[in-house]
C-alpha cells in the first residue's frame, strides 16, 4: 500500500516517525517507514535509531553523503509499495487524520500534495525572511495551488505512485543546491500525469536562518539558470525566468545588474536583519539573477 519516505540530515526524526506510526495503524494500512540521514554523522542519530524498534519501520544513518536528490532517489529504490509518500524529515504533523485524509484521496489521481504551512509565530528574529516568505507567500490552500497544480507541487509532503516517480525521479546529475520541485513538476507536466490537490499540510519545523536561507537563495537562482540553459526547464513554466527573459530581451538586465551591485550591501543588511522586507527579498532575487547573467 504505501512507503513513507523520509530523508534525514542532522535532525530528529523519531517523534514525526511516531505519530505517522500510529496514524498509519489507526487506518489498517499496509506500510512501512523508511529513514535515510544522508551521513550527518549527528549526534541526534541516537534518537532516531529507536525508529528500528518500531515493527514496518527502518533508519540507516549513510557513511557517505548522496546529497538530498540521491538521497530521496534511494529512498524510493527501496521502498517495496505501490504509493510513496515523501515527507521531510523537520515536519511537523498537525492533523490527527492525516494519514486518513491522503488515503481517501487517492483514488483516480497519480499525485496527491497536501501543501505546507509555516507556525503563526516565527520562532525568532534570525528566522524571519525563510518565515515571511514562506507564511505570505509559499503557503497556499489547495484551491489556490489548483490554478496551477504542477508548479504549486512540493515534494516534501506528496503522495505519488512508484510507477509514475520511476519515470522520473530528481536529477542526481545537477549538483548545486535548489529547484528540485521544479525541475521534477515540470517533468511530471510533460507526462500529463494527474494531480490533486487537498487541504492536508504538514507544518515547516526547521527553519533555516536569515543568512543560510538568503545564501541558499543565491544557489537556488545559479540553479535554475543552469537548468533553463541546459534546457531541461522551459521559460514558460516557471514566473521567475519569464521575467529573467524579459530583462534581458529588452537590454534592462546590465542596468539592474549594476544596481544591484550597488546596493548589494544594504539589501544583505536589511534581509539578515530582524526585520526583513520581502519586496526588498524580491528585488535582490531578480538582481542577483541579472548579475549572474553578467558574469555569465
Amino acid at each position: 500500500m504505501l512507503s513513507i519516505l523520509i530523508p534525514v540530515y542532522n535532525y530528529n526524526v523519531y517523534p514525526l516517525v511516531s505519530e505517522l506510526y500510529k496514524q498509519c495503524f489507526d487506518c489498517g494500512i499496509t506500510f512501512e517507514i523508511l529513514c535515510q540521514d544522508d551521513a550527518s554523522q549527528s549526534s541526534l542519530n541516537v534518537f532516531n535509531e529507536n525508529v528500528n524498534a518500531l515493527s514496518n519501520c527502518s533508519f540507516v544513518s549513510l557513511k557517505e553523503n548522496l546529497a538530498h536528490r540521491k538521497n530521496r532517489n534511494s529512498l524510493a529504490e527501496h521502498a517495496k509499495f505501490d504509493y510513496l509518500l515523501f515527507i521531510d524529515g523537520d515536519s511537523i504533523i498537525i492533523h490527527e487524520h492525516y494519514i486518513k485524509k491522503y488515503i481517501d484521496n487517492l483514488q483516480d489521481f497519480d499525485i496527491v500534495y497536501g501543501g505546507r504551512l509555516h507556525p503563526e509565530k516565527c520562532p525568532s528574529d534570525n528566522q524571519k525572511l525563510r518565515w515571511k516568505y514562506g507564511r505570505f507567500i509559499e503557503d497556499k490552500s489547495s484551491e489556490n495551488r489548483k490554478k496551477k497544480p504542477y508548479q504549486s507541487v512540493l515534494f516534501n509532503n506528496t503522495i505519488i505512485k512508484k510507477d509514475c516517480f520511476k519515470k522520473v525521479k530528481f536529477d542526481k546529475d545537477t549538483k548545486k543546491y535548489g529547484h528540485d520541485d521544479t525541475l521534477l513538476s515540470y517533468q511530471l507536466s510533460l507526462l500529463q500525469v494527474k494531480i490533486n490537490h487537498i487541504e492536508n499540510p504538514v507544518e515547516h519545523g526547521d527553519i533555516d536562518t536569515n543568512l543560510v536561507y538568503l545564501n541558499k537563495t543565491k544557489e537556488s537562482l545559479e540553479n535554475l539558470i543552469l537548468l533553463y540553459k541546459e534546457n531541461k526547464i522551459t521559460i514558460e513554466f516557471v514566473r521567475l525566468l519569464q521575467l529573467y527573459h524579459f530583462l534581458k530581451r529588452t537590454k534592462s538586465s546590465f542596468i539592474i545588474s549594476k544596481i544591484h551591485t550597488l546596493f548589494e550591501k544594504y539589501l544583505v543588511q536589511n534581509l539578515t536583519g530582524n526585520n526583513p522586507n520581502l519586496v526588498l527579498f524580491n528585488w535582490f532575487r531578480v538582481g542577483y539573477l541579472c548579475s549572474i547573467n553578467q558574469k555569465n
